[in-house]
Order: C-alpha cells, then structure tokens, then sequence
C-alpha cells in the first residue's frame, strides 16, 4: 500500500464559543446590586498551513476531522470565559481547496502560505453588556455562536523543477533512482508507479533540483483515461518537462508515435505545459531496438546522465531567472459583507449575512427581553428595509438562520 495520498476530503469545525453569564452582584449591605455576567470564550479557528516538511496528505486518509477548541462560558463577577486554541493543521506545499462544487477557494503554493478553512463561534456577552438607561436590570446574556463547518476536497499538485514525462514502463523510475536518492519500486511491468515520486538532484557546485517521477501517461489520459487527470496534475507546476520515449518500446509505438502521443495529451490537458521548457530523450539505450537521433541515455548503465543533468540544470536555472513574479499565492473567498435577502421557492424570504445570523443565533428568543434586544439589532443592519426592497409582504414567512417569524411592516 502506498503512503502517497494527493487527493483527500476534509471535514474544518471551529471551535463553538462560550456562552455569556447572566448574574447580579450580591454582596453584603447591598440590596439591589448591578448585572456583573461574564462574556463566554471564542472558539477557536481552523487554519490550513502549507509546510514544506509534509510530503503527502497521508494524514487526512483515515481521520479527516480537524476541529478547533471551544471556548469556555462567562461567569459572575464578570469573569470572561477563555478563547479556545486555534488548530494550526499543516499541509503540502502546492495543496489546493475547493468545496464539493470544484471551486477553487485557495491555493497554498508556498511554505507558511495560510487559509482560514473554518471560524470558531464568537462568545456570547453577559448580561453586564446589556445595561443602559432604558434598560438597568438585564436578565439575559447572548448564547454562545456555534463554530463554522464544512467538507472541503483537497488536492496536491507536487513542486518540482523537473516533471518526467513518458508511456507506462518507459523507465522513469529507474532514473529517478539513479540520479537522485528516491527509491521508487522498478519492475519490467507497466504502471509499477502508481504514485509520484520527488527526488532531489545535487550537482558538485551545490546546486539543487527537484526532480518528479510522474506515473505513466497512456492515450487518452488527458481525458481521464487510466486515471489520467490525478497523474497530469503533478505536472502543471514543473518549471521543465522531461519527456521521456521507450527506445526498446515491443509494443509497436515508435520514439516518435511515443512523442506525439505525449505531447497531444500535455496539450488536450492543458496548451500552457508547451510553453514549457522541455527537453526530450530517448530512454534504455543499452536495450535500444528503435532508431532516434536525439539524446540517448541508459539508466542502467549511466550512459548519457551526466551530460543529462547537465542540460537540465541549465533549463532549471534559465526558467527561475525568467520567472516575473514569486510563486506564493492564495486564492480567498471571502464571506459577503451585509445583508443580503432571497426568495425562496416555497415564497419565503432568507436573510443572509453573518452580523443577521449572529444577532438572531447568540440570542435567548424565549426571553422577552433578549427578544427585543435582537429585533433592536435587525433594525440597526437595516434587515425591514432590506425586507421591504426584496418585496416582502405582510404575512410572507422570513427566514433567518434557524429563527422563522411572519413579516410585519411596522417591523
């Protein structure tokens, strides 16, 4: 069994916040003392990482569940409760986000690149919050905010200087082991990769590459044939293609059937991987039984390698020089601000927006003071004139998070 994973599904949970205190001073010789409830405790965030020192998403294959720390609730004497961690979870460079829906949400190329894959709840606020002319009693605090949560899809796209490129068995592994200190499993059989490789070419002056054993391409892959689209991925972020071709190829494909082949499925996948540098040599030239006038190279006996990683040092070197800007990056999609409001199928109307769901989720609607207390703070996000724009009417059912009522003009 591998212990190479590239593609996994994440479950993010923040942490849920604390919930606020509702308590009355009570001390000695005094008759009536002030509110003095605590506020609870924020949950904590998910944060995804990208860590040079993790290789594969291994660690999410069994155990996709990342969860940050609940905050703990308020107390009298205005005792605030304590913020819950945060969960730092970390990830391979090159790992990209999306929902279920395939969209992208982010990137993380580079070390230390971050995203926040899931808020922790905000703490609810005691009841000491609440006082005010109008108001020099209040007997209700905010409930604590539940943590966000959602399914992600991860996918790893390797990064490396060099991505070997070649129809199954064309001996891309035995090179990679040859020329780098990556032990992948060899065999004369077709698709005895089934999982990329990095391996790291040193040259004496302390130059360094990386180099990727991409699993065999067939026809067709660009299509997703032979579960092509999971193998190409590794290479659209290689700086240079190595094609490798088959010179003791038995199964009728001559060196340039071979070439065509991979390069129509580079291009059907994606045009921009010919605009890479690439260089293209015909592989077992100890066994060779097809004619090629290019660079030869035996992987067995050395033949070729040399001046091999010679050459591709060279492309390596030119294609970081030409690059214009870093390769960091992070795709965001950020929360809408506001409120926002629907109509449903059924002619029910949703509000949206998370300072709506907030003032509607951190309160006790069964007290009627904290009722009025978030009616008070739909009018300030403006949610009746919202309402109204939207067309609602008196009678129409609104929806805000798990809170219904029936819209009232005077609202």
């Amino acid at each position: 069994m591998t212990g190479f994973v590239d593609e996994c599904n994440l479950h993010a949970k923040g942490g849920d916040g604390g919930a606020g205190c509702v308590s009355f001073r009570r001390e000695a010789h005094v008759s009536r003392g002030g509110p003095d409830g605590g506020d609870g405790g924020s949950g904590g965030d998910v944060w995804l990482v990208a860590d040079r020192n993790v290789s594969s998403l291994l660690a999410f294959k069994d155990f996709p569940f990342r969860r940050g720390d609940d905050g703990s609730h308020g107390q009298g004497k205005k005792k605030h409760g304590k913020n819950g961690g945060d969960l730092i979870v970390k990830v391979p460079e090159g790992t990209v986000i999306k929902d279920f829906e395939g969209e992208v949400l982010a990137d993380l190329v580079g070390a230390g690149d971050r995203w926040l894959a899931a808020s922790g709840g905000r703490g609810g606020r005691g009841n000491s919050r609440f006082l005010s002319n109008k108001r020099r009693a209040p007997a209700f605090a905010e409930q604590a905010e539940i943590g966000e949560e959602r399914w992600l899809r991860l996918e790893l796209k390797l990064m490396a200087d060099v991505a070997f490129v070649g129809l199954p068995n064309a001996g891309k592994s035995t090179l990679i082991s040859r020329i780098s200190a990556a032990k992948p499993k060899v065999a004369a059989y077709p698709f005895t990769t089934l999982a990329p490789h990095l391996g790291v070419v040193r040259r004496d002056d302390n130059f360094e590459m990386t180099v990727a054993d991409i699993p065999g391409l067939i026809e067709g892959a660009a299509a997703g044939k032979g579960l092509g689209h999971q193998f190409l991925r590794h290479v659209e972020r290689a700086r240079v293609l190595l094609v490798l071709l088959d010179l003791a190829e038995v199964e009728g494909k001559t060196a340039q059937a071979q070439e065509e082949i991979l390069i129509k499925e580079l291009r059907e996948y994606d045009q921009r991987l010919l605009k890479r540098p690439r260089l293209i040599v015909g592989t077992k030239s100890d066994v060779a039984t097809l004619s090629w006038d290019g660079h030869r190279i035996s992987a067995v006996t050395g033949e070729g390698l040399e001046s091999l990683i010679g050459d591709l040092s060279q492309l390596v070197e030119q294609a970081r020089l030409e690059e214009d800007q870093p390769s960091q990056y992070v795709v965001h999609r950020p929360v809408p601000e506001g409120i926002q409001v629907s109509r449903l199928d059924d002619g029910s109307f949703e509000v949206l927006g998370r300072q709506a769901l907030r003032a509607v989720a951190l309160s006790d609607l069964t007290d009627i003071d904290a009722l009025n207390h978030a009616q008070e703070r739909l009018e300030q996000l403006r949610v009746p004139r919202a309402l109204a724009r939207a067309g609602a009417k008196a009678g129409d059912i609104v929806v805000i998070g798990s809170f219904q009522f029936e819209y009232e003009p005077d609202f």
